[in-house]
């Protein structure tokens, strides 16, 4: 067996550029134990390809099951406040098995249908035209604080029925539930007040959805438990994890698409002089090249053999949807940033029965701000050469993205 010397996931080197490191592991050991924080880091295609398609072997249900401490490690003092937010992200249709998780997914599916989102087009539009207006005038503006955190706060806080006047509380109760994937001793007292936030912001709400539905999301989680599919918690708690996850996931695509772009000159020139026949084609491959969501985590359920490895019961397994989308394996010259790559068969969103449930509006954001970046400001230019990322497995989230206009 190769051995590779494995630097902290966490090291802000690994955070600025994942893929040196985890493609390293690709090549080299492609089914890495990581002492340090003692799970398995799954990098091939492949392998990605055949743990999301196992559902009886590895388990979604990690808050449940995950005997081992949390990593990185927490403040002694926090142990409550950790048991606390497993318990309730515990109730994620995400974080159940099948037949449970297919039967809450079946009530959700019908809202978040390719056809569906198409209807949130126009909004997504003219709210991309509002945040582009209010910055033309300056020439600058951050792709991050300007676009790509406020869109989907917009269209997230409309699916909700959440008021105009209270979209300023969602982002602030957002930003503290991305803490979830993030390494910061601090990060289980964070989530914790996000998660307790939510849950007293979107209670009244349920409670008016369960007597006088208005078609929304709110209300079809409500519909749910009028169907003894959901209970109450779990109404509460998978309102929170759209939040968490049409935002963060749409952030990431926009500005790591973007910025992509920046750094690549040549194909955003190809871009800009053929928008609206490559603009599909392009969002495909920035969810590739930089994808939004680095990694998923799972249990074994029991021993398995991958990769001449023995993954025990219990063990955590993180695969890296970042390493597996350059894999040469179903790539062609996976480095290289090509909007009219195809085929494009990206694990961007996951794969089998949890294929992420949003990834047609997250689609339809990014192809808009792309589109309309290139309509509105063709020449716009990094205004910094520095960046940093958020310490976060999880995500693959960028800080900011100052840009000059013209």
């Amino acid at each position: 067996m190769t051995e590779v010397v494995s630097p902290d996931m966490f090291a802000p080197e690994v955070m600025t550029d994942p893929y040196s490191y985890y493609c390293r592991l690709r090549d080299e050991d492609p089914v890495h134990w990581d002492e340090k924080y003692e799970v398995w880091v799954i990098t091939r295609y492949n392998d990605l390809l055949w743990l999301t398609r196992n559902d009886a072997l590895f388990s979604a249900a990690v808050r449940r099951r995950d005997p081992r401490p949390p990593y990185p490690a927490i403040d002694e003092s926090d142990q409550e406040i950790y048991d606390y937010v497993n318990d309730y992200l515990a109730e994620q249709f995400i974080q159940y098995d099948p037949p449970d998780h297919r039967a809450m997914r079946r009530v959700l599916q019908s809202y978040f249908t390719p056809r569906a989102m198409e209807a949130w087009r126009p909004l997504v539009r003219s709210s991309i035209k509002e945040l582009l207006d209010a910055v033309e005038d300056k020439g600058e503006m951050d792709i991050v604080r300007d676009l790509a955190t406020p869109l989907p706060v917009l269209v997230i806080s409309d699916m909700m029925g959440v008021p105009a006047s209270d979209r300023s509380r969602v982002r602030a109760i957002a930003e503290k539930l991305i803490y979830i994937g993030r390494g910061e001793e601090n990060r289980m007292r964070v989530l914790a007040e996000g998660l307790q936030e939510m849950l007293d912001f979107v209670t009244p709400m349920i409670e008016e959805r369960m007597t006088s539905p208005t078609g929304d999301f709110l209300s079809v989680l409500a519909d749910g438990e009028k169907q003894g599919i959901f209970t109450r918690q779990q109404v509460l708690v998978n309102a929170a994890s759209l939040l968490l996850a049409g935002h963060e996931t749409t952030i990431n695509l926009i500005a790591n698409g973007l910025l992509a772009f920046l750094d690549h000159p040549d194909e955003w020139a190809r871009f800009v002089r053929e928008p609206d026949g490559l603009t599909k084609s392009a969002t495909e491959e920035c969810l590739r090249y930089d994808s939004p969501v680095k990694s998923m985590t799972r249990i074994a359920t029991q021993d398995v053999e991958l990769g001449g490895k023995v993954l025990r019961k219990d063990d955590r397994v993180r695969w890296f949807m970042s390493s597996a989308n350059r894999d040469p394996e179903y790539f062609t010259d996976p480095e290289k940033f090509d909007i009219t790559r195809h085929p494009n068969p990206h694990i961007a969103f996951g794969s089998g029965s949890h294929h992420c449930l949003g990834a047609a509006l997250a689609r339809i954001e990014g192809q808009e701000a792309f589109k309309a970046m290139a309509e509105r400001f063709p020449n716009f230019r990094r205004a910094t050469a520095s960046l940093e990322y958020e310490p976060t497995v999880t995500f693959r989230a960028l800080k900011s993205l100052p840009v000059f206009l013209q």
